[in-house]
């Protein structure tokens, strides 16, 4: 892992209703989101309790990360969430921070 990546968890809140269709259409992209240039590592994990599905996803950079959301496949899948979600997805970007950065002075 570099510490230049972009960490990237995504909270998605399907209404009850339409669970299995969001988790099959985010399964159904996985594998070509995986293939992309620039994607380290895109997971699908499912809260045991919340009916939440959550995305972990690390990117090579921000500009790695806007590409994806341009594929078509990725388009479609944002286009079914205004139907099947009960609120916006919380996406959290983060980094790891570089040593050193904070020194004791």
């Amino acid at each position: 892992m570099n510490h230049s990546s972009l960490f990237v968890f995504a909270r998605i809140t399907p209404k009850p209703e339409y669970l299995s269709d969001a988790r099959s259409a985010i399964f159904g992209i996985v594998s070509q989101t995986q293939s992309e240039p620039g994607c380290r590592q895109f997971s699908l994990l499912e809260g045991l309790d919340d009916g939440c599905l959550y995305l972990y996803e690390e990117w090579e950079s921000q500009a790695a990360l806007a590409d994806h959301y341009q594929q078509p496949y990725t388009k479609s899948v944002f286009e079914c969430y205004e139907q099947w979600l009960s609120q916006p997805v919380e996406v959290i970007k983060m980094r790891k921070p570089m040593a050193n950065v904070y020194s004791a002075n």
